[in-house]
């Protein structure tokens, strides 16, 4: 399978249980449930997920020298399949987040970037990887700088190193570091070195700064592609998820994972709808999980429809149990392709 380097973005997650809505008032007491705390951030969730869909993972990024530092150092390192491969730093705190998520409800964040802000992509190591994936620039202030020059510069190093590339983005906060960027410049920089992009509909329209209209998604798509990424997966909610592929020679050029793809991805358009879910656990890493669903079935050769449907799968599992297990989604792909199963 080779190696696969998740990069970028990592935070402590702290999420206390709401028994009833999540109210500030000021002076005010309010009774809440136990508090979570958990490993998160891109590199986290899309690395434990790839592991529990059996593709062991190298994760890097960047924690301050604390107790939060620490919980994220000994948590990455005890999921199975997940080599922890973190940077101390004593110039920022770790970065963390409330995850503020009433029952039933979508999560919002109270988040810190801490150590991320030093994240520049110059301590990533791409050596003997086939695919290196990074997650989260919007907060990765300072690999998105100068008009995305760092991070292009760090896509097309993993590319000279041989590896395929993976793009993810978040949310862009307007009132943040990197919500002064001019996100659409970035992109047109970035593309060209980017194999793979899975962003949301919500970060392409905070970051683009346009509203959310029908069709948007596959207009988006195209005009990805047009500058120069080789396949665009969107996730646009309810609606399921979209993906679109380039032409065969941009796949061609799309390193060892791309290259290796059959003919039926060239100029591949598939959307699929969510997967049902049983019960709501968290949709906290949702995306993180769909994203690692897909460079799942690229990694093992699956056709596109089929690739597509892992992604779904891989986020519905992680939202009824805030994991990936390869069990269950082998359970849901049972009767289709043998890539699938175990």
């Amino acid at each position: 399978m080779g190696d696969v380097l998740v990069a970028g973005h990592i935070c402590v997650d702290l999420a206390p249980e709401f028994p009833g809505a999540a109210r500030i008032e000021p002076g005010a007491l309010f009774n809440v449930g136990a508090l979570g705390i958990r490993v998160g951030g891109s590199i986290a969730n899309t690395g434990s997920a790839l592991a529990g869909l059996g593709i062991p993972v190298r994760a890097h990024g960047l924690v301050g020298d604390d107790a939060l530092g620490a919980i994220a150092r000994d948590q990455l390192s005890a999921i199975d399949g997940v080599q922890a491969d973190l940077v101390t730093t004593r110039d920022h705190a770790t970065s963390y987040s409330i995850v503020v998520q009433p029952r039933g409800e979508d999560r919002s964040f109270w988040h810190h970037t801490g150590a991320n802000d030093a994240f520049d992509g110059t301590t990533i190591d791409p050596t003997g990887a086939r695919l290196v994936h990074l997650g989260y620039p919007p907060l990765l202030p300072g690999i998105a700088a100068d008009g995305g020059a760092p991070l292009a510069a760090t896509l097309a190093a993993s590319k000279e190193a041989g590896a395929t590339t993976s793009l993810d983005l978040a949310v862009v906060d307007e009132a943040s570091r990197a919500g002064g960027y001019d996100w659409n410049s970035i992109l047109t920089e970035v593309l060209p070195h980017t194999d793979v992009l899975t962003p949301s509909l919500d970060d392409l329209t905070s970051a683009l700064r346009i509203a959310p209209r029908t069709g948007l998604a596959d207009e988006l798509a195209e005009d990805l592609l047009a500058r120069g990424a080789g396949i665009v997966a969107i996730s646009v909610g309810e609606e399921g998820l979209l993906l679109r592929a380039a032409g065969a020679e941009r796949l061609a050029r799309g390193g060892p994972v791309l290259r290796a793809l059959g003919a039926e991805w060239a100029g591949a358009r598939v959307r699929v709808d969510p997967v049902p879910v049983d019960r709501l656990g968290t949709t906290n890493g949702a995306g993180d999980a769909a994203t690692a669903g897909l460079l799942a079935g690229l990694l093992r050769g699956a056709p596109p429809a089929a690739a597509v449907k892992l992604a779904t799968w891989a986020a519905a599992d992680w939202i009824e149990s805030s994991s990936c297990s390869g069990v269950r989604i082998a359970a849901r792909a049972s009767g289709l392709t043998p890539w699938a199963r175990g």
